[in-house]
């Protein structure tokens, strides 16, 4: 029987539902436009058995994925347990059998195999869709491919053999003028290696190029932007070694004396042209663009000043600082004709603001001019009784849009009981930046249930045009992606 009374995450509003659902026509609140035709699908963590320990983190649960197919103004959702090896020998066991995050010297007897760690992958970070079909990833392991319509699990992706990483990226980036795809993976080569694998995928899947570098230090490499010219690789603070792993420990400790680091490589580069530029303490975790002017690289990023994550804890044996755990839009200037290894920062908005963030991704490689993200927004009523406890005070209950070249905020509220989850973009056929759908999902704390919001990206400030109403709570997103029924073979 599965007891999750001693698990300190997923409580609440969060507590795993541990069912699959399907809702063949969701109800709806407003009009859906017409020419939205597709799916926004979502990925997420959700414990199918409780942790072996209470204090493990929430990006070890089980990977969960969901849909939301939008046709004709109605809505059906689905959504299933992503079946991976690892799940399946759960299931069999009627137990947990794994340990902490990425420790497999942590896991029950047998199924411990930390000379193939990916083996034991959740894949419960972010959907991607690429080549017509689509897949979900983890950055612990390769991507499992899933059935667009049904989100059944098919088989692990690895570029017909042709992949040379035992791990794979959780945000590649797809370049919207080439069709292709930049991915890598870090600590390609096992546990704790120092080997990171960077490949170019054309549309068909096969692979045009590719490289591996050595790392200044092992750490977290969550996202990665891409220009037309350059593949830019950040990462900072989080640290693991091979001694670590075998003492028992959850894989990443923060150490606040690395610099963060900002590696820049031309696309299709060799290792010699890796460039790592360093800064100050930084968690460095998602990017929202980058473009390159001439020699500079010029980067947007919602990083952290230090420390996100509680179950991550400091090296030093200092408490987690949730003080520092602050996210701001930030400017970062590359510039490759000087001979230092620093980078220029400018904070553009002072707003403390969520670091999932999304562009139009039609202007992914180029200079963009808006960037979406959520932020609680302190002028807006909160219901204190159910959102703030849920949130810790402020719920994460706007989007906005931050245009680059003005600096002006536009912004939609979701209401004072409620808390976005990550934005993503839907483009209209204008093809001009900007033009398209907000869509998200958020939390509804009064009702205890989960909704879908859409906005018109131009006119945020007038409030959703349509919401879709869930009769129960879904499992936490990680991220999400749209898909248009022109990308997929949708039913």
């Amino acid at each position: 029987m599965a007891d999750y009374s001693s698990a300190l995450s997923g409580r609440g509003f969060g507590a795993p539902i541990r069912f699959e659902a399907d809702i063949l026509d969701c109800e709806v609140v407003g009009t859906i436009p017409k020419d939205i035709d597709g799916a926004f699908y979502r990925v997420g963590a959700e414990w199918f058995l409780p942790p072996t320990h209470p204090d493990d983190a929430i990006l070890n649960a089980d990977g969960y994925a969901s849909m939301f197919r939008i046709k004709n103004g109605r809505v059906r959702y689905t959504g299933r347990w992503i079946r991976t090896e690892r799940f399946e020998h759960n299931l069999k066991a009627g137990r947990q059998l794994y340990g902490y995050y990425r420790n497999p010297y942590t896991d029950d007897p047998s199924v411990s195999d930390p000379k193939h760690p990916n083996r034991r992958t959740v894949s419960n970070t972010a959907p991607l869709v690429f080549g017509g079909k689509l897949y979900s990833m983890k950055e612990d392991g390769l991507p499992y491919e899933l059935d667009p319509n049904t989100l059944a699990t098919r088989k692990q992706w690895n570029a017909n053999g042709a992949w040379k990483s035992e791990t794979f990226s959780a945000h590649p980036k797809l370049d919207p003028m080439s069709g292709e795809m930049v991915a890598y993976g870090y600590e390609a080569t096992g546990l704790a290696s120092d080997d990171l694998y960077i490949a170019t995928v054309a549309p068909n899947g096969k692979i045009t190029d590719s490289v591996t570098v050595k790392v200044p230090y092992v750490s977290v490499i969550h996202d990665m932007a891409l220009t037309h010219r350059h593949v830019v690789i950040p990462f900072g603070g989080y640290v693991t070694s091979p001694e670590r792993l075998k003492q028992g420990k959850i894989h990443w400790g923060w150490d606040q004396t690395k610099p963060s680091i900002i590696g820049v490589i031309p696309r299709g580069g060799t290792a010699r042209e890796m460039r790592w530029f360093k800064g100050p303490e930084r968690c460095m975790m998602h990017v929202f663009n980058a473009h390159s002017e001439g020699n500079k690289v010029i980067l947007y990023a919602p990083f952290f000043d230090s420390n996100f994550f509680p179950f991550f804890p400091p090296v030093d044996g200092s408490p987690w600082n949730p003080a520092k755990a602050k996210a701001f839009i930030r400017k970062i200037t590359l510039d490759l004709d000087k001979p230092g290894d620093t980078w220029q920062e400018e904070i553009l908005w002072p707003t403390q603001v969520g670091d999932l963030g999304k562009v139009d991704p039609r202007v992914v490689t180029l200079e963009s001019r808006y960037l979406y993200t959520m932020f609680g927004d302190d002028s807006r009523p909160v219901d204190r009784e159910h959102a703030a406890p849920a949130n810790f005070g402020k719920p994460t209950n706007s989007y906005l849009r931050f245009d680059v070249k003005s600096g002006q905020v536009d912004r939609y509220f979701a209401g004072p009981a409620h808390a976005l989850q990550e934005v993503s973009f839907v483009p209209r056929a204008s093809g001009r930046e900007g033009d398209g759908y907000l869509v998200g999902v958020c939390n509804n704390y009064r009702d205890l249930r989960s909704e879908l919001v859409i906005v018109d990206a131009e006119r945020m400030g007038e409030g959703d045009i349509a919401r879709v109403i869930l009769p129960f709570r879904i499992s936490p997103q990680v991220h999400g992606v749209w898909a248009s029924a022109k990308e997929l073979p949708l039913t």
